[in-house]
C-alpha cells in the first residue's frame, strides 16, 4: 500500500469498522477505499486481499477490473472532442458509422445521434437486462465483460440487427450504447480507443495505472465473486444473478490478445487514479474539459423519461447517474449529486454540496458495487 489516512477521526474510527467487518465476514475480498471533502484526501486506505488464496495483501496501486467505470472516462473523451470540434452532440452517429442504423419492430430506422449514446436514450440495452430468450441474447451480443475472440465490428453488427427498445430520446434503458460511443471516437479520433482516452483524459490527469485491459495476470488484482457464504475466487467464465437477470463475466478477458476495447467496461485502474478524475470533473474540468461540459455530464438529460438504475429518484447526464430526488431513491446526499458503478464491484459518488467524494474500489463481485457495504459508506461519510 503506497499510502494510508487513517487519523484516528470518528469517521476513520467508522471507516475502518466497515472494512475490517466485510474482509472478516469473506464478503468482499479487498479493496480500496478514497474519501476527499474540499480536495483534500481524509479517508484513504487498501484493506483486505488482492490474492487471498496467496495472501497477498490489496495496495492502492494495483489495478482492479473497472467495469462500468469504464463508461464516464469514455464519455468525458467524447465531450472532449466535442469541444474541439470533432464530434458533434446532435449529429447523427450514422456519420461516422453508416451500418449502424439498428431499427424500431416497426422497421423504420430512427436517427440515434450522439447525445442518445451518451445519455442512455437510444433505445439499445444490455443482454445481462433481458430474460433468455430476449433479443440481446438471441443475438448473441457481448456486454463487453464475456466474450472473447470477437471484434467490435462483429459486435456492433449483432447490436444494430436487434430491434430498438424505443424511439431514440423517448426512453431510458442502461445499455450498450457507450460501446458503439467507443466506436464512433475511435473512427474519429484516430481509429484507436485507448489511444484516445488516453491522449484526451488519463495522460494528462496522470492516471498512469488506468487503462484497457492488462498486460498480463500479474497487473491486476484477481476478481471474486459473491458465494453462498462469502467472496469466492471467480471462475472463467462465471455469473452472477443481478436483479431479475445474471452477469456473465470472463475475467481472462482483460489479458485477451483479440478482445474489442469495450467503451462500456473494458478499463482497469486504481482508486487514486479515479479520484483524480472525479476531483478534475467536480472542480470544473481542468486541462481535460471545460466546465460546460462537467455540468453536460453532472445534470440529467433524460427528461422525464424513468430511470430504474440504480433506483427511482435518478437521472442519467452525459457520462454520470445524477440524483434528482434523495427521498425516492432513500439517499441522504443532496440533491445533483452524480455516480455510478461497476459490477466486478466498484463504486463511486460525489456530492457536490457537500463538496464530497468518495470511491471504492474492489475485486468483488457485486457486493463491493452496491447493496450494504456501498450504503453504509455513503451513510456514514455523509452522516460524518
Amino acid at each position: 500500500m503506497t499510502n494510508q489516512t487513517t487519523n484516528g477521526s470518528p469517521l476513520s474510527r467508522a471507516l475502518d469498522q466497515i472494512l475490517d467487518g466485510v474482509v472478516v465476514s469473506g464478503r468482499i475480498a479487498g479493496g480500496t477505499l478514497m474519501v476527499a471533502q474540499d480536495g483534500e484526501t481524509v479517508y484513504h486506505r487498501a484493506f483486505g486481499h488482492a490474492d487471498r488464496e496467496a495472501g497477498v495483501a490489496m495496495s492502492d496501486s494495483l489495478p482492479v477490473r473497472l467495469a462500468s467505470l469504464t463508461k464516464p472516462l469514455v464519455s468525458a473523451t467524447a465531450l472532449a472532442l466535442v469541444e474541439r470540434g470533432v464530434l458533434a452532440l446532435d449529429a447523427p452517429v450514422a456519420d461516422w458509422l453508416p451500418d449502424f442504423q439498428p431499427a424500431l419492430p416497426d422497421g423504420r430506422r430512427p436517427v440515434i445521434r450522439l447525445h442518445h449514446l451518451l445519455s442512455h436514450t437510444a433505445g439499445l440495452g444490455y443482454r445481462f437486462l433481458q430474460p433468455p430468450d430476449g433479443p440481446y441474447h438471441q443475438a448473441d451480443i457481448s456486454d463487453g465483460l464475456d466474450i472473447e475472440g470477437r471484434s467490435l465490428d462483429d459486435n456492433l453488427a449483432r447490436i444494430a440487427a436487434a430491434p430498438l427498445l424505443f424511439e431514440p430520446g423517448m426512453g431510458w434503458c442502461y445499455s450498450v450504447a457507450t460501446d458503439v460511443l467507443g466506436a464512433v471516437i475511435a473512427k474519429a479520433d484516430g481509429g484507436d480507443l485507448a489511444e484516445s482516452v488516453a491522449r484526451r483524459v488519463t495522460e494528462p490527469l496522470g492516471m498512469m495505472r488506468t487503462r484497457f485491459g492488462a498486460s498480463d495476470p500479474g497487473a491486476l488484482a484477481p476478481a471474486y465473486i459473491d458465494g453462498e457464504t462469502g467472496a469466492r475466487r471467480m471462475a472463467d467464465p462465471d455469473s452472477a444473478a443481478f436483479g431479475p437477470a445474471r452477469l456473465f463475466y470472463r475475467p481472462s478477458r482483460a489479458f485477451s490478445q483479440d478482445r474489442f476495447p469495450s467503451g462500456g467496461s473494458g478499463m482497469t485502474g486504481t482508486a487514486p487514479d479515479y479520484l483524480t478524475f472525479l476531483e478534475t470533473i467536480r472542480t470544473g474540468g481542468g486541462a481535460v474539459l471545460s466546465p460546460e461540459s462537467c455540468a453536460r455530464m453532472t445534470v440529467s438529460a433524460t427528461g422525464g423519461a424513468p430511470v430504474f438504475i440504480p433506483s427511482p429518484g435518478w437521472g442519467f447526464g452525459l457520462g454520470f447517474g445524477v440524483l434528482t430526488d434523495p427521498a425516492a431513491a432513500g439517499s441522504p446526499c443532496a440533491p445533483g449529486s452524480w455516480g455510478w458503478f461497476g459490477v466486478f464491484g466498484s463504486h463511486f459518488w460525489v456530492d457536490p454540496v457537500r463538496r464530497i467524494t468518495l470511491v471504492a474500489v474492489t475485486n468483488t463481485a457485486v457486493s463491493g458495487m452496491a447493496g450494504p457495504f456501498a450504503d453504509a459508506l455513503r451513510d456514514t461519510v455523509v452522516g460524518g
